[in-house]
């Protein structure tokens, strides 16, 4: 098991949540400073770093800067191929399961194997779902792939069964950067029901409301990005409910 997971399972041996922030690189330097710096103060578990759309080619400076404001593993969040660095922590090795086009279910993985292979790197298999936010995301748009219909949670379980009988090691239902919608909590309990890894959910969670209910409904972590550009006291406030969910079953 590595290390990810392994940390994973260690929080809900203790009947915790995690929270995940997905840092975009191509934001400057010192706002990825400052959320690095956030991410610290209020304990959050991973900081992932990626996205669909990486423009300046500054991954390496990325994860220099949130290493040197921050003490949290860093993880990739690859939107293709060549998002590798040895500077990180690790990487979600992900195949876009809920869609058919083989570039990002394999062949985009078979290029970049050998250099995971050769590396140090914490390599995660990972099944991506994507599921319908409410508006085309960048994954859908580069991945040139439909996401899963919002009120079909028979298909979202089937997916992921098949992503666990293949082997991955977790399931990331994601609605996308910039979702209307969150993922919705029907959906949610049945893959967690049917599906025993863990369960990392992204996309529209852009309050406390919305992330005490994924929490309770089955998420194991949550993942805030957008929100987190837009209000640096998004971390404060999804931390805060982390933590409450902890305090709620101790008792």
């Amino acid at each position: 098991m590595n290390f990810f997971i392994e940390q994973i399972y260690n929080i809900k041996s203790e009947n915790k949540r995690a929270l995940a922030v997905l840092i975009d690189p191509d934001q400057l330097k010192t706002s990825v400073a400052n959320i690095a710096q956030l991410c610290q103060k209020n304990k959050v578990d991973f900081i992932f770093v990626g996205g669909s759309l990486v423009t300046n080619g500054i991954l390496s400076e990325c994860i220099s800067t949130i290493q040197s404001n921050c003490t949290m593993p860093v993880y990739i969040f690859p939107g293709n191929e060549f998002m590798i660095d040895p500077q990180a922590d690790g990487i979600l090795f992900l195949s876009l399961l809920s869609g058919r086009n083989p570039e990002y279910l394999i062949g985009k993985q078979v290029v970049a194997a050998p250099q995971l292979a050769a590396s140090n790197l914490d390599v995660v298999p990972t099944a991506y779902l994507l599921i319908d936010g409410g508006r085309e995301t960048s994954v859908s748009y580069i991945s040139n792939t439909k996401p899963i219909p919002a009120d079909k949670p028979d298909i979202a379980v089937a997916t992921a069964l098949a992503g666990k009988l293949m082997g991955m090691q977790c399931i990331y239902m994601d609605a996308g950067s910039g979702a209307q919608n969150h993922i919705s909590e029907k959906m949610i309990q049945k893959v967690s029901a049917h599906v025993k890894l863990p369960l990392i959910i992204g996309g529209g969670v852009r309050n406390a409301q919305t992330a005490l209910a994924l929490y309770q409904a089955g998420a194991d972590v949550l993942v805030i990005g957008n929100g987190v550009e837009e209000s640096h006291g998004l971390i404060e406030t999804i931390s805060a409910v982390k933590e409450k969910m902890a305090l709620v079953v101790e008792v």
